[in-house]
């Protein structure tokens, strides 16, 4: 009789078990896929002091966010495409996965080897949405962070030529989500000023590292902090575009190098 009390008993407790597993599924994991250039890439520790400011988002997210930065230096939407790095995003997505995608600043390079004409950029940028959407995943379009130059009256220079505006555009036209980090960037860096905005970037004097004995003047990458604040201004954008379910799994960041 104790037996077939117990036998019944264990019965009992894995029928809740399974109604329990039916009844609260377990929450679904996010991803964000970050595709662009040197600016928002993920450097290793070799590369120290240059930081891309997407290797700090996930640090915003909780546990259910994993941001997955296929960002990579020296490349614009043409050279992405060719050498088959968005197949690669497009190929993983998952329905319900997000793509960060930002760039501008090799499109707008005078080396051939990176320029994209605007027209073909404005072509791609649509590429993108469009793939991306056929996978029913969502688009997010940025601009391109602000380069460190200021003109003779001490205001910053936000153009990357033509580009930013074309992201914006396409970005109205096919009713994407638009972060402007160009904007925000331009804000933040004029806020500071020439000379203290140089400790957003990599200028380094000489001796001041060791892998730049004779120090560097870089105006387009960053180091930590300007990194790390441009992914605080990629996640005020989140915020004010209030996109869902993004913003309830942001948190204070725990920062790590």
């Amino acid at each position: 009789m104790i037996k077939t009390n117990m036998l019944q008993n264990l019965k009992i407790l894995v029928l809740c078990l399974l109604l329990v597993s039916f009844t609260f599924p377990g929450k679904e994991k996010i991803t964000i896929y970050l595709a662009g250039d040197s600016t928002m890439q993920t450097y290793k520790e070799a590369e120290t002091p240059m930081r891309g400011w997407g290797q700090y988002l996930g640090q915003f997210f909780d546990e259910d966010v994993m941001v997955v930065n296929k960002a990579i230096g020296g490349r614009s939407t043409r050279t992405f495409l060719s050498e088959g790095r968005w197949q690669g995003i497009v190929d993983a997505l998952q329905k319900g996965d997000w793509v960060f995608i930002q760039f501008g600043h090799n499109d707008n390079s005078s080396k051939p080897e990176r320029h994209t004409a605007p027209e073909d950029y404005r072509d791609n940028l649509r590429k993108f949405v469009n793939e991306v959407r056929a996978k029913q995943a969502n688009p997010v379009l940025l601009t391109s962070i602000t380069m460190r130059r200021f003109d003779e009256q001490g205001k910053v220079n936000t153009a990357i030529g033509p580009y930013p505006d074309i992201t914006r555009e396409v970005a109205t036209e096919m009713k994407v989500p638009l972060i402007d980090l160009n904007q925000k960037t331009g804000n933040y860096v004029q806020a500071m000023g020439a000379e203290a905005a140089k400790e957003l970037y990599m200028w380094l004097e000489p001796g001041e590292h060791p892998k730049y004995p004779d120090g560097l003047q870089d105006d387009t990458h960053m180091q930590e902090p300007g990194a790390l604040k441009v992914a605080e201004l990629a996640v005020e954008g989140i915020k004010e575009l209030k996109l869902k379910p993004l913003v309830k799994n942001l948190k204070k960041p725990k920062l790590t190098n």
